[in-house]
Order: C-alpha cells, then sequence, then structure tokens
C-alpha cells in the first residue's frame, strides 16, 4: 500500500521512480486527470502512441508548456515522469519557484522485484535492461533530493495497492493539524442566501432541521436589507433576520440562534436588545446577538436610513453595547455609563442566558479594541495567517483595558467550498467562481472535502476558535446541509 503523505495544494508535485514503481495509479488515485501532467499520455498525442520514444522531445516540450501554464494560474500540476533527469528536476523547481508554488517530490520506492513484476505484465514492456538502469538511476536519485532544494521530499513504499488520499491534504498555507475532541470549536451554520422558491416558510424550516439533524451548533442570519453582491443578486430574497429567527425558536431544534451581524445603523439599539432578549426568552436561552458597525451605503440609501461616516458608527457601536448591556441588567435602575445616560433600565421579558454579544469586524484600531472592552467574542476572517495578526491585536487591546484575553471568544466566519471528493470539488470552483480564477476562488474558499474541512477546522481549534460560522455558497437545500456533516468536529 502506498503510505500517504499530507501534501500543500496548490502545489507543483514531481513523481520520481522507476517504471512500475506506482507513479501514474498513484497520480490517478490522489489527484484530477486534468491535474496530471504525463510524458506516456504526450506521446500518445504527438505520437503513435505513449511507448513511442520518436515522439518524446515534442511530448517533453508540450508537457513544459502546460505545466508553465498551470502553474502561472496557481493550479496544482503533478509531473507524472520517471523524474530521474537532474536537469529537468531543476527546471520544474524553477518553474514553481516563479508562480510562488510550493514543490514536492514524491519518490517511489518500490520493491524492484514488484517494479519487474509489474513491467512484465505490461502489454509493451520496458526492456529489462532498461529498467535495471532506470532503478539503479533512482537509489542515486533518492539521495539527491534532498540537496536540491524541494520543499519537501516524500518518500513512499507502494507495496500493491494504492491508497485514497482525500481525508489527509490539506491547504500548503495550514499548520499542521492538531486533533480536538468535544472541547474543540463548534460550527454554526450561517444562512445568507435563500433560494425559497415559493414555500419560504418550508424552506427555511427545512434547512434548520437539516442543520440540528447534521450537528450544527446553531444557526445564523445575516442582516441585510438588499441581498449582498458577494452572496448574490440584489433582487434575490432576504428576509429581515428577527422575525426569521422568532419562527426557527418555535422549531424542535437544540441550535443557537442569532444575527452576524445586525448593523447598529438599522434600529436603535434598544429595539435589538427587545429583539434579541424576545428571542432568547421563546428559544429558552439559545440567543446570541452579533453587532456591526454597517459598511454598505446603498441598502441605506434605499430604505431611507442615515449613512454616518466610519468614525460615528463606530461611536455607534460602542454606545449601543453599552446601551443593550444596561437594558439586560437586573432592576429597572437608571444606568449612567462612561457613553450612555439612561433615565430607567425596564426591559421585560429579560433574557433567560448571558446572551454572547459578538463584535464582527477585524478593524485593528477600533473594532478590535470595542471588541476587547466590550464583547463576549470578536468575529475574524478564518486564513490561518490574518486571523493570527488579528488575534495578536485583539489580545494586545485586552491587555490594554486590563481584560483577561480568554473573556473574548475568537469566532471566524468561513464560506468553504465543499465537495464530495477532489473532482467533485473543483466543478462547484468552476460553477461558482464566476470571474476569479479557479485558484484565487478555491483559496478564498479553502475548497475541499468534509473531511479536508474538519481537519481545518481543529486546526482553528488549536488557534483558540470556538466558533466557526460556516456560510456556503452553493446552498440551495436541505440535502446540501446534511452532505457537509462529515466536516463537523466531534461533538
Amino acid at each position: 500500500m502506498v503510505d500517504q503523505p499530507v501534501l500543500p495544494d496548490p502545489a507543483l508535485i514531481v513523481l520520481v521512480g522507476a517504471s512500475g514503481s506506482g507513479k501514474t495509479t498513484w497520480a490517478e488515485q490522489n489527484y484530477r486527470s486534468a491535474e496530471i501532467v504525463s510524458s506516456d499520455a504526450l506521446r500518445a498525442v504527438v505520437g503513435s502512441g505513449p511507448h513511442d520514444l520518436a515522439a518524446s522531445s515534442d511530448a517533453f516540450a508540450l508537457l513544459d508548456q502546460i505545466v508553465d501554464g498551470r502553474l502561472r494560474r496557481g493550479l496544482t500540476t503533478v509531473v507524472d515522469t520517471l523524474g530521474l533527469d537532474a536537469v529537468r528536476r531543476q527546471g520544474l523547481l524553477e518553474a514553481a519557484s516563479a508562480a510562488r508554488l510550493p514543490a514536492v517530490a514524491i519518490a517511489f520506492a518500490t520493491p524492484a522485484g514488484l517494479c519487474r513484476q509489474r513491467n512484465a505484465e505490461r502489454e509493451t514492456p520496458v526492456p529489462a535492461r532498461v529498467l535495471t538502469a532506470q532503478l539503479r538511476s533512482f537509489r542515486t536519485t533518492a539521495d539527491q533530493l534532498n540537496r536540491e532544494g524541494w520543499d519537501a521530499v516524500v518518500n513512499v513504499m507502494d507495496s500493491d495497492t494504492p491508497k485514497d488520499p482525500a481525508l489527509d491534504r490539506r491547504p500548503a498555507s495550514g499548520p499542521d493539524s492538531a486533533p480536538v475532541g468535544r472541547s474543540g470549536l463548534d460550527v454554526v451554520l450561517q444562512v445568507s442566501r435563500f433560494p425559497w422558491d415559493d414555500d419560504p416558510a418550508s424552506w427555511l424550516k427545512s434547512i434548520a432541521e437539516a442543520a440540528d439533524q447534521a450537528g450544527f451548533a446553531g444557526l445564523a442570519l445575516m442582516d441585510h436589507l438588499i441581498q449582498i453582491p458577494q452572496v448574490g443578486s440584489s433582487w434575490e430574497p432576504i428576509p429581515e433576520p428577527w422575525v426569521t429567527l422568532g419562527m426557527l425558536a418555535g422549531l424542535d431544534t437544540g441550535l443557537r440562534l442569532g444575527t452576524l451581524v445586525s448593523p447598529v445603523t438599522f434600529r436603535p439599539a434598544g429595539i435589538t436588545d427587545k429583539a434579541a432578549a424576545t428571542l432568547d426568552v421563546l428559544s429558552g436561552g439559545r440567543a446570541f446577538l452579533g453587532v456591526g458597525a454597517g459598511w454598505w451605503e446603498r441598502e441605506h440609501a434605499a430604505f431611507g436610513l442615515p449613512f454616518p461616516g466610519t468614525t460615528e458608527r463606530l461611536d455607534h457601536r460602542e454606545t449601543a453595547i453599552e446601551t443593550i448591556r444596561a437594558l439586560w441588567a437586573s432592576g429597572t435602575k437608571p444606568h449612567a455609563g462612561p457613553k450612555v445616560q439612561l433615565p430607567e433600565t425596564t426591559c421585560y421579558p429579560r433574557p433567560v442566558s448571558d446572551i454572547p454579544i459578538i463584535v464582527g469586524g477585524g478593524g485593528e484600531r477600533r473594532t478590535l479594541s470595542i471588541a476587547a472592552r466590550l464583547a463576549d467574542a470578536c468575529n475574524l476572517p478564518a486564513g490561518i495567517t490574518t486571523l493570527q495578526r488579528k488575534a495578536a491585536v485583539l489580545r494586545r487591546h485586552c491587555a490594554e483595558a486590563g481584560r483577561d484575553p480568554d473573556e473574548v471568544a475568537l469566532t471566524v466566519l468561513d464560506l468553504p467550498v465543499v465537495g464530495r471528493d477532489r473532482d467533485d470539488t473543483w466543478k462547484r470552483v468552476e460553477r461558482l467562481r464566476g470571474r476569479a480564477s479557479a485558484a484565487t476562488y478555491a483559496a478564498r474558499h479553502h475548497a475541499g472535502t468534509a473531511a479536508q474541512q474538519r481537519g481545518r477546522y481543529e486546526q482553528l481549534a488549536a488557534l483558540g476558535v470556538s466558533t466557526a460560522f460556516v456560510a456556503l455558497p452553493d446552498l440551495a437545500g436541505p440535502d446540501d446541509v446534511l452532505a457537509v456533516a462529515a466536516m463537523l468536529p466531534a461533538r
């Protein structure tokens, strides 16, 4: 069996091994046919067949052109040749470096006897003396690979049967995965598109019930007045979230319910306070509240709402959180806070739980400062590098405010493309990417199988993330929710 490495993706993958070592079978088990560039296949294109050695020069010229074109577009490329020519390997390394992609050599240390057996069973076997020379060359090459500058050299031992690697591949930029148990992150389904045809209530009910069945910890709704261009067209429906959440609270699920996020420019803080408190009571203590500053001027203008400047909106968010917390506090006494004065705090029904307030946005000077001082959680981008940087800034703001950073949970918004396998994943990327390049869209949306997403969430949990809000770009119905259940960490 081929030992399956964990490989960067996208990357240049160069297979190295003698004839019969299992390179082609391994590539076909691991990658889509479009990602594999094979010298034998190209001989068949420009010559009389895969073993037409007279066509080798043209085949390799075409191979180099294809590899260069794919790497320039940031696409994973698997080079299926013998890989025993040091000069050609150096050229491939330089091409990967120019494209800023990692380069990995996969060395197939298959026993010589097995190579000879397989070769003998071929319709057109390699001459025995040629295979012997390849096996001898491989032993020398295997020693050279570690000195050639590859980002990784992976040795695999093929004893007979290839292994499906779909569960093991991870993005090139990700850290080593760390397993998590029940204390790991929760995954909340964020519903941002609503293709509900002519029965909105039934569609919403089916999505919530599927989320509960799949094992999602909660369900979040965006709070927008017009569908945002990042998700769909402006004429697509997007319901008022608090009305919708009230309906979902009546279902027999254990889902936490809330918004990610409600702009403070849409409604007075006291009204949002009332909506969230009522939702908490109706749901038996399952409400949460995301608070944003608002960012899209078009929807404000279309609905006759003021759209202040950035500084004023951020100030408004700060006063909104103070107002909401004052109204949720016990009693009906007046409130005299740093920014808000209230003659009384009469708000009934009171929430039946401590409703978490999540600050959305990553502005490092003001937004993260507000989160550090006033929020229960801060929602950040899911990209590892950006997340680590902003989390460090958040911790610094907490220290300046005299607050324990552990009191402010880290959450992320994730928009993954999730496929059944590698081929299905890329079909989804092609369907969804619009004018973006496939590689760019795939990277931005962490395209991969459900198992790969689960591994990524385990990485996020290891970085201290408590909740991932997941919005599926191609969500159409409950089957799409159930299909990604395998990506959820163990609960």
